[in-house]
């Protein structure tokens, strides 16, 4: 099944030459205008939520960056490349062609990665765990009884909010029957408990290749990976944020507004707080999958005011005139 390019520069409204900082601000700027919690059209905003945290996945990786402006001029010059099976592409583009058991190609719908960068930037092509070939025995005779079919593996991109409460996702398979070579589409409903980990697979028992001769059907694998959002990291189950401050606020201490995945609280901000220290949140993070929560931690930013009026710049003056604070002085 070939898949049609995807132009992430575009997506992100950059050029090919954009630096890493102009495809975050892009990133920042569009992830919070389609994020779902606070568009009015919320199915719309969901697909360019995806596509928009799609795009930055592989634009700001380095390495994936490379490989897609190199896959970019490809495409220009007719020469559309898809991996080899087996060596490092993604399993939805393997095709299984020794008989029974196999998957033949296959793709994933409703995961929230199109067919392009499932193919190119999922993760390493999954090992079959049972299917053609598979010694049953482990005597490395093969074997002409039952075989068990195939495993296929993909990745989903799931968001904090599920992580926080759990979701089920309609999850859809389509397929090439590597017998009749007609294409099959299978959907299922799949769970996505709350805390799951990233990095984590969830497990669809029995929706894998068929099996041969009577043998089980293989599982359906989908690797979790957390969506990129524009305020939050993920650090463990801890979540790593910035807060901007005005000079002020961190002199003189502060009680400011700090929004979490849940709402908003208060946090008190110590005298003399100084730029980048990070002040906690506890038990605003992610579920850790134990019945646990990890932390929030905000990073301090401190802000300058950018276009002072003359009352406000003759402050600052006298602020000059009278402090005897040095920063480059040597404590």
């Amino acid at each position: 099944m070939a898949s049609e390019f995807k132009d992430y520069y575009r997506v992100l409204g950059v050029t090919p030459k954009a630096t890493e900082e102009e495809i975050k601000k892009a990133f920042r700027n569009l992830a919070r205008k389609y994020h779902p919690d606070v568009a009015k059209d919320k199915k719309t905003a969901e697909e360019k939520f995806k596509e928009v945290n799609e795009a930055n996945e592989v634009l700001s990786d380095p390495e994936s960056r490379r490989k897609y402006d190199q896959l970019g001029e490809d495409w220009k010059s007719g020469g559309e490349r898809r991996p080899t099976p087996g060596r490092g592409g993604h399993p939805s583009s393997r095709s299984s062609d020794e008989g029974g058991g196999g998957v033949g190609d296959f793709q994933f719908e409703g995961t929230g990665f199109s067919d392009f960068f499932e193919q190119f930037f999922g993760g390493q092509a999954g090992r079959a765990r049972g299917g053609p070939g598979f010694d049953q025995d482990g005597d490395g005779t093969g074997t002409t009884g039952p075989q068990r079919g195939q495993d296929v593996e993909g990745d989903i991109l799931i968001t904090f909010d599920e992580v926080l409460k759990g979701a089920t996702r309609a999850i859809s398979v389509r397929r090439t029957n590597p017998l009749t070579g007609l294409e099959e589409t299978q959907t299922y409903q799949v769970r996505i408990p709350t805390g799951v980990q990233a990095g984590q697979l969830i497990r669809v028992s029995g929706k894998g290749g068929e099996g041969v001769g009577g043998g089980a059907a293989g599982n359906i694998y989908l690797r979790v990976r957390y969506a990129q959002n524009p305020d939050w990291r993920a650090r463990g189950a801890d979540l790593v944020g910035e807060l901007a401050l005005a000079p002020w606020e961190a002199v003189l201490g502060s009680t400011v507004p700090v929004r979490t995945l849940e709402g908003t609280v208060l946090v008190k901000v110590a005298p003399g707080t100084q730029q980048g220290h990070q002040l906690r949140v506890r038990g605003k993070g992610l579920p850790d999958g134990t019945g646990k929560r990890g932390d929030l931690y905000v990073e301090v930013a401190i802000a300058l005011p950018q276009h002072p009026n003359e009352a406000v710049t003759a402050l600052w003056k006298e602020l000059a005139a009278k402090s005897d604070f040095d920063p480059r002085k040597v404590s």
